[in-house]
């Protein structure tokens, strides 16, 4: 297919043109939209919508605002797109960044979760319950004409996947039009959840990640929920472990760091980091012994951590020696 048969695409917010070459066969240029119309998931339920996600219209060059505002509302955050703004809205580029959306999501004590570049995953998400942000060129990549809207509802045998967007509160669009105007940023959607619940198609790390990112962002008690839901999605995740562990830590519930450092340990035995981490409480609440054992393991084990190992060992021999009359 000739590149100038590729036209250009409509703006959103005064409806979308039907091309005609994106209905037909082009199935290597949109390989979701097609593979999903010919071969649908059998375990993916033929159609959904969230109906009771709020509608929040959207202001010129402010989409990001509101539909992050929707995100957060079907998640149980009270928000306005106006309260957002400051959060999110970049004037100099008359737009949002999507750091900022995800940034701002964890800012409001909700796991931002990035999608990986799948159709199918954006549809299980909405099919769970969640509706996802996502992000759209009505322009060409040389001059782009970025677009977020929010995804609530899909048909697999009408091919139609359901949207908020614009001034719109109910947009159907083709699939293979959705993959189009989706395609041309790598594919880029999120969800943002509450910390208790774990996104249906989350990995196990890139939701460490997102959880990490949420620890990082000051909300050590938000981020430790996270972390306990993740373990009970992968029970021996060495990332759920010791994140859990530096949340206790940091909530000084010294208790709760060395029960999950000891499992971390138990779990993962090659661990420098669980094993340094577990010397290190222990040696707070005085099990020197044992705090030893774990340090002297750490050392022997070796790699880009020893160093950190070796300072822990050290200071638990101070400790050890101080507390000899």
């Amino acid at each position: 297919m000739h590149a100038t048969a590729i036209l250009r695409k409509a703006r959103l917010t005064a409806g979308f043109l039907l091309v005609s070459f994106l209905l037909g066969g082009c199935a290597g240029l949109l390989p979701q939209a097609y593979s999903l119309r010919d071969q649908p998931p059998a375990d993916l339920p033929p159609k959904a919508e969230l109906r009771e996600v709020p509608f929040h219209a959207q202001d010129e060059y402010q989409c990001g605002p509101a539909a992050l505002a929707m995100a957060l509302n079907a998640a149980g955050v009270f928000a306005t797109p106006e309260e957002l703004v400051d959060q999110v809205y970049l004037p100099g580029r008359k737009g949002s960044l999507q750091i900022e959306m995800l940034v701002a999501a964890r800012r409001h004590g909700l796991v931002a979760y990035e999608l990986a570049p799948r159709l199918e995953d954006v549809l299980r998400e909405v099919a769970a319950g969640t509706p996802v942000v996502v992000l759209e060129n009505y322009g060409f990549r040389v001059m782009p004409q970025w677009h977020y809207s929010v995804v609530v509802g899909y048909d697999l045998q009408a091919g139609e996947i359901v949207r908020r967007s614009g001034m719109v509160p109910r947009q159907t669009m083709p699939f293979p039009v959705f993959e189009y105007v989706w395609k041309d940023d790598g594919y880029w959607a999120m969800v943002a959840v509450p910390p208790g619940r774990v996104p249906a198609t989350a990995t196990e790390e890139r939701y460490a990640g997102a959880v990490i990112a949420l620890e990082k962002s000051g909300q050590p008690a938000v981020a430790r929920t996270a972390y306990e839901a993740m373990l009970k999605r992968w029970p021996t995740s060495l990332a759920g472990w010791m994140g859990l562990g530096n949340t206790a830590y940091a909530l000084k519930d010294l208790f709760g760091a060395e029960a999950a450092f000891r499992r971390a340990a138990e779990s993962h035995p090659d661990s420098v980091a669980a094993l340094n981490n577990l010397a290190h409480v222990l040696a707070e609440r005085g099990q020197l012994a044992e705090a030893r054992a774990a340090a002297e393991r750490a050392v022997t084990l070796g790699g880009p951590l020893q160093t950190a190992a070796r300072a822990t060992l050290e200071e638990i021999h101070r400790k050890t020696n101080a507390a000899v009359p």
